[in-house]
């Protein structure tokens, strides 16, 4: 973890960074559609998707074959497509220079595996016709840690390779684990970030799931990733400096009515480690879950200044995804607004089942 006066040497920057959204597939289309404040959640074709809701946030028209090829797409489920598109993105954009390196460049991918495959899987385990009853080429995807080692075995990344699952806190897990790799010395560069699939079993366990005693919000689906290395490392490579992070802080909680007090602890002590103060920070991404636990995220933040970026209302509940798109949001605004250089910018999360956390950015 590190802080303002730590030396430049030490500090990690992220340098790149991809998105596909229910904007569509890349940044330009991410960071238009949110900075217009246009919601990307839409009727459900019911037809294609027989699920509890009538609105989604998914990627448009995405199909893996279309995007990726045929060849060695046969058996890709959609997490492990979107996660694969993804990583291809950054590294077509970002990744000069890293593939002289393979063996010190790797992936750290947050996600909630696909329970569409688990579900599938174990439907044809019980009814498939004798002697196999499944398809052995499926399996992969029953396993968590299908789209990591897929995305890096598409694009040649040998350096470690990490599944990190912290429900709606993930993506900020996932940046927070790389940090921790690179500061070992165990890679030079790490993409870190979060993928989630929509899917009709995910649509029907989220129906039925504890919101709060709130109206559940419409599920929504994409990647984000991002280029995690020191700031030397990026100078050297040609890459900008987008942002330093200088900490993060999770938190566990037992009970939902004690998930905005670890919060603000969270907030207070990844600010003290950076010598910054609650109202230094010029931006807050927070989770907005519904029902109790957004109000007390926002309890939490209400001695923190700073504008407030809200993601989830626009493209959906991405659940793994979604720390990672409020990361991406904050990307977002600091690009298109050069006032934000230097300046403070805060990412919160709520995970119902009971993480919390908090990471702290300075813009670059």
């Amino acid at each position: 973890m590190s802080t303002a006066a730590e030396p430049r040497e030490r500090q990690l920057v992220i340098s790149g960074w991809a998105v596909s959204s229910p904007y569509g597939l890349g940044r330009r289309a991410f960071a238009e559609g949110l900075l217009a404040r246009t919601a990307a959640t839409a009727p459900v074709d019911t037809a294609k998707w027989p699920v509890p809701y009538e609105d989604a946030g998914l990627i448009p028209g995405f199909d893996i074959k279309e995007v990726l090829g045929r060849k060695g797409t046969r058996s890709m489920d959609r997490a492990t497509g979107i996660a694969v598109v993804t990583v291809g993105e950054l590294l077509e954009d970002f990744g000069r220079g890293l593939a002289a390196d393979p063996e010190k460049t790797g992936l750290v991918l947050g996600t909630s595996g696909s329970v569409q495959s688990i579900m599938d899987f174990t439907k044809d385990a019980l009814t498939g016709d004798k002697p196999y009853l499944v398809d052995p080429a499926r399996f992969p995807n029953t396993v968590m840690n299908c789209p990591t080692g897929q995305s890096a075995i598409r694009h040649t990344l040998k350096g470690p390779n990490v599944t990190v699952s912290g429900g709606s806190a993930t993506g900020l897990l996932a940046l927070n684990y790389a940090s921790r790799l690179l500061r070992g010395g165990h890679a030079n560069a790490l993409l870190a970030g979060a993928a989630e699939e929509y899917s009709v079993q995910r649509a029907r366990l989220e129906r039925v799931a504890d919101h709060g005693g709130a109206e559940a919000d419409p599920l929504g689906e994409g990647a984000a990733l991002f280029l995690l290395e020191s700031g030397d490392a990026a100078r050297d490579g040609g890459r900008q400096v987008l942002a330093t992070v200088l900490g993060s802080r999770f938190r566990a909680f037992p009970e939902s009515g004690r998930a905005g007090s670890a919060l603000a602890r969270c907030v207070e002590e990844v600010l003290a480690d950076a010598g910054a103060a609650p109202e230094d920070v010029a931006l807050v991404a927070p989770g907005t879950p519904a029902g109790l636990l957004g109000k007390q995220e926002e309890s939490a933040l209400d001695g923190v200044a700073g504008e407030r970026i809200a993601v989830r209302p626009l493209v959906g509940d991405a659940t793994a995804a979604s720390a990672a798109f409020q990361l991406a949001a904050v990307l977002a605004h600091a690009g298109a607004r050069p006032a934000l250089v230097d300046r403070l910018a805060l990412v919160t999360a709520i995970d119902r089942d009971g993480t919390v956390g908090a990471t702290l950015l300075r813009l670059g």
